[in-house]
C-alpha cells in the first residue's frame, strides 16, 4: 500500500475509533475496506458486572455501528478471561434498580438487547469465564456464541431478588427447551462450555487462547456474503418470536425489492458464470 493509501486507512482508524469509560472499542480491517467491530465489557474488578453507565456505554457503541456500513460484524467480548459479564452489580443496585449517572434516567437494558438483535450486522459473542445472569442473557441475545473452553453459563436472578420475564425466559426457553429453561431458573444450574453446546446455547467451543482469532475467521466468512441478504436473514429468524406473520409479508416484499439491485444480480451472475461473487463495493 503506498503512503496515500496508508494515510487513507489510518483516517478511517481514527473516524471509527471511540473511547469510553466502562467499555472498551476498537476496529479491525478484516477484508480491504471493511471492518469488524470489537466490543467489549471493561469492568475485570467487577467481573464485568454491568452498571447503567455501562449500559449506556453499549448503546452508544452499537447505534454507532448501526450507521456504519464499512463495519460489516461486530464482535462482543470482555476484557479478561475471568468473566464475559456476571450482569449488572447488584451493589449499583438502588430501591428501584439502575440509574445512570451519564443521562440521569433509569436505563432499561431491554434497549440493549433489542438494539443487538436488530442491528444490521451479525453479532457475534466471545464468552470467556462467567457468563452469569444477564451476561448469560446478554450472550444469549447475540447472533452467534464462541464459547471459550473455560466458560460457565447460568442465572443467578431469584438469589438476589430479581429475574428477567423477557429475553431472559421465552427466548432461552426457544433455544434450550422449556424443560431445561426452567432448570437454569428454578436450580441455577451452572453449565460448562461444552454441556452449553449440547443444549444449543452456545455455536462452537474453542481452547482460550483460539476463541478470538476463531471469531474473526467467523466474521471473514460472513464478510464474503451478501450484506442485504445477511440482514433480512437475521431479522426473518429473530421475528419467529417477535411477531413473524406480519414480518413474513415483509420479508416477502423486501425479497421481490433485492432480487432488482446490483448486489443481488452480482450473486446470480457470478452463479451463471461459474465465478466468486464480489459484494466488497456493496
Amino acid at each position: 500500500m503506498n503512503c496515500t493509501g496508508n494515510a487513507m486507512l489510518n483516517l478511517m482508524h481514527m473516524r471509527l475509533d471511540r473511547k469510553f469509560n466502562d467499555i472498551l472499542f476498537e476496529t479491525i480491517q478484516a477484508k480491504p475496506n471493511q471492518f469488524v467491530a470489537k466490543i467489549a465489557i471493561n469492568r475485570p474488578h467487577r467481573l464485568n458486572s454491568w452498571t447503567s453507565d455501562t449500559i449506556d456505554e453499549l448503546i452508544e457503541a452499537f447505534r454507532f455501528v448501526q450507521n456504519e456500513k464499512k463495519i460489516r460484524v461486530i464482535i462482543l467480548g470482555s476484557s479478561c478471561d475471568e468473566a464475559f459479564s456476571t450482569g449488572g452489580d447488584v451493589k449499583e443496585r438502588g430501591n428501584t434498580g439502575y440509574k445512570s449517572t451519564l443521562s440521569g434516567e433509569k436505563v432499561n437494558v431491554l434497549e440493549l438487547y433489542d438494539l443487538i438483535r436488530y442491528i444490521p450486522q451479525p453479532v457475534i459473542a466471545v464468552v470467556k469465564g462467567y457468563a452469569i445472569g444477564g451476561g448469560q442473557i446478554l450472550q444469549l441475545c447475540c447472533d452467534l456464541t464462541v464459547a471459550a473452553d473455560n466458560a460457565i453459563f447460568g442465572q443467578n436472578g431469584p438469589r438476589v431478588g430479581s429475574f428477567d420475564g423477557g429475553y431472559g425466559s421465552h427466548l432461552l426457553a426457544l433455544t434450550v427447551g422449556v424443560k431445561r429453561a426452567k432448570d437454569l431458573w428454578f436450580t441455577l444450574k451452572r453449565l460448562n462450555a461444552y454441556e452449553a453446546l449440547n443444549w444449543g446455547l452456545v455455536n462452537y467451543v474453542v481452547p482460550l487462547a483460539e476463541c478470538d482469532d476463531y471469531a474473526i475467521e467467523l466474521a471473514r466468512k460472513i464478510i464474503d456474503l451478501s450484506p442485504t441478504s445477511i440482514k433480512f436473514l437475521k431479522y426473518s429468524i429473530n421475528a419467529l418470536i417477535d411477531g413473524s406473520y406480519g414480518f413474513t409479508h415483509f420479508a416477502h416484499a423486501t425479497t421481490s425489492l433485492f432480487y432488482g439491485t446490483e448486489e443481488s444480480k452480482e450473486g446470480r451472475d457470478a452463479f451463471k458464470e461459474k465465478r466468486d461473487p464480489d459484494f466488497s463495493k456493496f
